[in-house]
């Protein structure tokens, strides 16, 4: 499983203005089942993506995103083992 940290890097007037595409992108990607869940940060610095399919799937997935092919952000992928879930949440074990 991969969390994606996204950090803006830019002023937030050309974060805003590539938002809309971001979010199509980041529609496209939850239909084609890259995302689990997504939100952004607190305070408002970025951005935060929860993945479960493999790395190349990932990564080229990430390619397209707007926010990546721009240079709106940096993004830090992290990649863990899920061995422990809150109940209802075990799609998320891994096997």
């Amino acid at each position: 499983m991969f969390v994606v940290s996204l950090t803006y890097k830019v002023p937030d007037e050309i974060v805003d203005f590539h938002r809309p595409g971001h979010m199509a992108w980041l529609k496209e990607a939850f239909d084609g089942g890259i995302f689990l869940a997504s939100g952004r940060r607190v305070p408002a610095t970025g951005g935060v993506l929860l993945s479960k399919v493999d790395r190349a799937t990932l990564d080229a997935s990430l390619a397209e995103d707007p926010f990546y092919s721009n240079g709106v952000a940096d993004f830090e992928i992290i990649e863990f083992t899920a061995t422990s879930v809150a109940e209802g949440y075990e799609n998320l074990l891994d096997s």
